[in-house]
């Protein structure tokens, strides 16, 4: 592996203020981002996001290969929550088992924003129609997670369940909702609209991206001390999990004749997992489960471990394979 990337990945001026926010809470400094900040730097960077890929799109079109593609990407997200439930029921419940195979099924558009700069600072390209698989990929683990969960919990009581708000939750979620409305926008307007967009859309994005990272730091930081609770099981599974699933991902890239940037997004949206969409889900539909277990897993183990370590190893990998 080529350790120089590694080495600037860590110089990344993204990550880097993913490590000062960390050591901001380390340190007890003061230092935070008021709560309605963080939200609005999250929508903006789904809606950009969502926008380019939109562009890339219409200038690549929908072509039969990139439709295979996307099935594979919902066939991967429905497929990651089936065996990471196995895995997990040796150790706990259902519920918590369900939430967590949901999570890891699930993605994480933050990592997959990242995973962009990432490659636009080495001056790989990724086709647009990546964003629309980071978009469908976001909920068939939910709704798998919660068939296991009919299926498998002793408890039938389904009274204050409703699939209409499942479904509802699942597919129009304030984060599925941008993306794809960006995406759509974007391959409407082409490269007309990109012209436009552009000081908005791409001059700011690594400045928003540096400060939204800044407070995922911070927040990464606060949730460690519930780690204690899941134990070094769970924490072996937040880390070896997605690099089984960057195992399964890279092969299937390279049967499917992905690019070297298409093939690391995918591999990153297979080795990603959710702390937005998927907690907001599993509060709704499993209730029972403890979200001190899945959200800090997910934000505080496989998050940093994926922008610091995982995006070299997997692109070093693929370039390895590819050339």
């Amino acid at each position: 592996m080529d350790f120089n990337l590694v080495i600037g990945n860590f110089l990344n001026p993204p990550i880097l203020f993913f490590f000062l926010g960390l050591a901001a809470v380390f340190v007890k400094s003061d230092l935070e981002i008021p709560a309605p900040i963080p939200k609005i730097l999250s929508l903006y960077l789904l809606f950009a996001i969502g926008f380019k890929g939109g562009v890339g799109l219409a200038a690549g079109g929908l072509q039969t290969q990139i439709v295979v593609i996307l099935i594979a990407a919902v066939v991967m997200a429905s497929v990651v929550p089936l065996y990471a439930f196995f895995i997990l029921r040796r150790k706990l419940s259902v519920a918590d088992s369900c939430a967590i195979a949901a999570t890891y099924g699930s993605i994480s558009a933050v990592t997959f924003i990242t995973a962009a700069a990432f490659l636009e600072k080495l001056g790989i390209a990724y086709g647009g129609y990546m964003v629309a698989a980071m978009a469908l990929m976001e909920s068939p683990a939910i709704i798998v997670a919660v068939l296991l969960y009919r299926l498998r919990s002793a408890d039938q009581n389904g009274a204050a369940f409703s699939w209409k708000e499942l479904w509802r939750d699942a597919f129009f979620n304030g984060s599925v909702f941008l993306i794809m409305g960006s995406l759509v926008i974007g391959a409407l307007s082409g490269e007309a609209g990109a012209k436009t967009l552009k000081p908005f859309t791409n001059d700011i994005f690594t400045g928003v991206l540096c400060f939204f990272l800044l407070d995922m730091g911070i927040v990464a930081a606060r949730k460690l001390g519930d780690l204690r609770k899941a134990g070094a099981f769970l924490t072996a599974f937040a880390i070896l999990l997605p690099l089984v699933n960057a195992a399964i991902a890279i092969p299937l890239a390279y049967v499917l004749g992905l690019s070297e940037g298409d093939a690391f997004m995918f591999t990153i949206l297979c080795a990603s997992a959710s702390y937005i969409a998927v907690p907001a889900a599993m509060r709704l539909s499993i209730p029972e489960a403890n979200p001190s277990l899945y959200v800090p897993m997910s934000l505080a183990i496989t998050f940093p471990f994926n922008i610091i370590a995982g995006m070299p190893i997997y692109l070093a990998i693929i370039n390895y394979f590819w050339r």
